[in-house]
């Protein structure tokens, strides 16, 4: 069965990159510049439009399930003094 992968993954079809970080540093650009000038209401919008656009491509709802509590687990804990 798939487990959710979370070693570096990011690639470009036809693009060499010389440094392993590069292609993570591109998508993050991406993100920033798909947010760039929208208000937070937009921003949220577009955030929830991109996980269920992405979650629909990975389709495999044992991955998905593994993400999501992966994203959550950190989140709800409390803080520690």
């Amino acid at each position: 069965m798939p487990h959710l992968n979370l070693a570096p993954n990011f690639n470009e079809q036809g693009k060499r990159y010389f440094r392993d970080f590069t292609p993570g540093d591109d998508f993050y650009q991406a993100l920033i510049d798909t947010h760039r000038e929208l208000s937070d209401a937009q921003s949220a919008l577009v955030n929830a439009k991109l996980i269920l656009l992405l979650a629909n491509h990975v389709g495999d709802m044992q991955v998905l399930r593994e993400a999501l509590a992966l994203a959550r687990a950190d989140v709800t804990q409390e803080p520690k003094l």
